[in-house]
């Protein structure tokens, strides 16, 4: 998969303070890439769109209730 054209961007959540966080792009057709910020070229996970929207709803409703 060519990865070159991916626009990687932080949670705003994440904040600047060095926490856990990774790097989503999702301006690649068909894919959704997600990867370690601190650990970039540790590997990267590739998701549907429509996984990656799942987990989203998933994480989202998870935050809501607790």
């Amino acid at each position: 998969m060519e990865l070159s054209g991916a626009r990687w961007h932080t949670s705003t959540r994440s904040g600047n303070n060095g926490g856990n966080c990774v790097e989503v792009a999702d301006n690649l057709p068909g894919v959704v890439l997600v990867r370690d910020t601190k650990d970039r070229a540790g590997g990267t996970l590739a998701f549907s769109p429509g996984a990656w929207r799942g987990f989203l709803r998933l994480t989202r409703s998870t935050r809501q209730a607790g």
